[in-house]
């Protein structure tokens, strides 16, 4: 048998998720944490980082690397009340640096939040009655829902659902509450009766999909439950199981999967399917290699027949064959479109998510208008974050709309109505200056590469063509770059593999097209795939499937159903 690796220690020894992290944290000496400890503070919501723009200069300098902090909130299905909205905008001008940011998990990372503010900054999140615990670290992340749950009582009852499952699925170790809400230490056991000793060997990601809009990406995650509505009344899910988009550039053993229907389950099962593969992957999951940690390849290694029969067996009921659904698209609704009571809703395009002020954008004031604007005349309006980086404000009193049109106009947020296909649903990734996996940039690289497509497509009459573009500063895949029709996947500064052939309904990964070029080689191997599209595509045909049908990518798509 292998060693387990060193974070597997970290651990395994941590007295439940504890370390050392007070010590850590009134160290006046370094702006960082001690190492073990950073690993622990995912757990707790948040990562070390540094900023990489800065870090050859303070090397010269002979100074530590300008440390801070990433914070993520735990929002299941990405709801905000307009005071939360307010509670978090406020946060962030006076603890971070560039903003909110929205992430494809639907919840709001804070950057640059320096150690001494580390524990304010979580004291304030508690006091708008939301936290950080599990929104990072080796147990189940922030659970994702389709969009708005405001739409229709069925999208309210999957979305209460799967709040429900969040909160059943928290590590039950109180080491948050007394690092950083002051909490007394209550005496008794403390291995977590779920996870374990030394939680998960990886992360582990659950999403809640109402077809026909695919807009989670439920293929991506760990566990993936699909609405099945039968006569408008919502009956059960399919389960999918085995999604996972990280990948390491090199290494053959690791892969983007989507995952695979395996079968159905009624509503009232699925706290029990969720903890009895979550009970697998705690057991079977690779504790020696990180790189292969996820249930991706726990499934693949010992096969798709042992983990549903693993999967029963734990549960305690057979699953029922899977039911048919099917997605017609993916990605959010932008615009103004009206529920079933009557209330209205309105799709926001935020490009990669940075709710920020700068260079002549003013959008973190003006959704702090609209949500101050909510607050004084519809407090149950909500802010629905969306996986795919934007917003969705749900609830709106009709006579609201003139007013929120004319505050968004005046901030540059009406995207909505001016932004083409390909800017409206482009994603990115942070990648550079603070996550430390970046190789490249993305978020910072989307709006000029945005501009050399668009030439080409121009050139080709394609303005306002669909097009799903994603860029990921590295191959760990935090944009979903591997379902997209055009995605970048950063090599080294400058330089990406270029993948095509996604589908536009998140059912089938695209393929190596182009490794390890720039920008240059890039638009030129788009050139003339773009002109063919132009002159000899289908009606209604979008690129991704283009390119699959005439051969000139090999794409994966994948089974919709298993029976083994």
């Amino acid at each position: 048998m292998n060693a387990i690796s060193p974070i597997e220690i970290i651990k395994r020894d941590s007295d439940g998720l504890r370390g050392t992290l007070r010590e850590s944290l009134a160290d006046p000496v370094t702006g960082a944490l001690r190492e073990p400890d950073t690993q622990l503070l995912k757990f707790h919501g948040g990562y070390q980082q540094d900023d990489r723009d800065l870090r050859e200069q303070r090397r010269l300098a002979r100074l530590e690397p300008a440390y801070s902090f990433m914070i993520r909130t735990r929002l299941p299905g990405g709801v905000a009340t307009p005071a939360q909205w307010l509670a978090l905008d406020a946060i962030a001008q006076a603890n971070a640096q560039r903003g909110l940011r929205i992430t494809t998990r639907q919840t709001i990372q804070l950057h640059g939040v320096i150690k001494r503010e580390l524990k304010a900054t979580l004291q304030a999140i508690q006091a708008a009655l939301l936290d950080t615990r599990a929104a990072c670290g080796d147990v189940n992340r922030n659970v994702v829902v389709a969009v708005n749950p405001m739409q229709s009582s069925l999208h309210a009852q999957v979305h209460a659902q799967a709040a429900a499952l969040s909160e059943q699925l928290l590590p039950r170790t109180r080491a948050y509450h007394e690092i950083w809400l002051d909490g007394e230490r209550v005496a008794g056991g403390e291995e977590d009766p779920l996870y374990g000793q030394a939680f998960l060997p990886r992360k582990f990601k659950i999403g809640f999909a109402i077809p026909p809009r695919n807009d989670i990406d439920v293929f991506a995650q760990d566990l993936g439950l699909v609405a099945i509505v039968e006569h408008g009344s919502l009956r059960g899910y399919d389960v999918c199981a085995g999604g996972g988009m990280g990948m390491t550039h090199g290494d053959a053993g690791t892969y983007p999967r989507l995952a695979e229907t395996i079968g159905f389950v009624h509503p009232e099962q699925v706290q029990a399917i969720a903890e009895a593969a979550i009970g697998i992957q705690r057991d079977f999951g690779d504790r020696a290699d990180r790189k292969h940690a996820r249930l991706k390849y726990t499934m693949d290694d010992r096969g798709i027949a042992w983990f549903k029969q693993e999967l029963e067996r734990r549960a305690g009921f057979a699953l029922q064959p899977a039911r048919d659904f099917q997605f017609d698209q993916r990605g959010d609704a932008f615009g103004w479109s009206e529920g079933e009571d009557g209330r209205l809703h309105l799709g926001l395009r935020i490009p990669a998510g940075r709710v920020w002020d700068r260079e002549g954008l003013s959008h973190q004031t003006g959704l702090r208008e609209v949500a101050m604007l909510l607050h004084a005349h519809a407090a149950d309006a909500q802010f629905r974050l969306t996986p795919n980086q934007n917003v969705l404000l749900a609830g709106v009193p009709g006579h609201l709309r003139e007013a929120m049109d004319a505050i968004l106009a005046a901030h540059g947020l009406d995207l909505h109505r001016t932004a083409t296909p390909l800017r409206r649903d482009a994603l990115a990734c942070v990648a550079l200056p603070t996550c430390g996996l970046a190789m490249a940039e993305a978020e910072r690289y989307l709006p000029a590469f945005l501009d050399k497509l668009h030439g080409l497509l121009d050139r080709h009459g394609l303005h306002d063509a669909p097009l799903d573009l994603r860029i990921s500063g590295c191959p760990n895949g935090c944009s979903r770059p591997y379902l997209a029709e055009i995605a970048l996947i950063g090599k080294a500064p400058g330089r990406y593999n270029l993948m095509l052939g996604g589908d536009h309904r998140g059912q089938r990964m695209n393929a190596l097209h182009r490794e390890n070029i720039a920008e240059a080689q890039i638009l030129e191997a788009l050139d003339p795939l773009l002109a063919r599209y132009a002159g000899e595509r289908n009606v209604g045909e979008r690129f991704g499937d283009f390119l699959h049908r005439l051969g000139l990518v090999e794409s994966k798509r994948i089974p919709i159903k298993v029976t083994a």
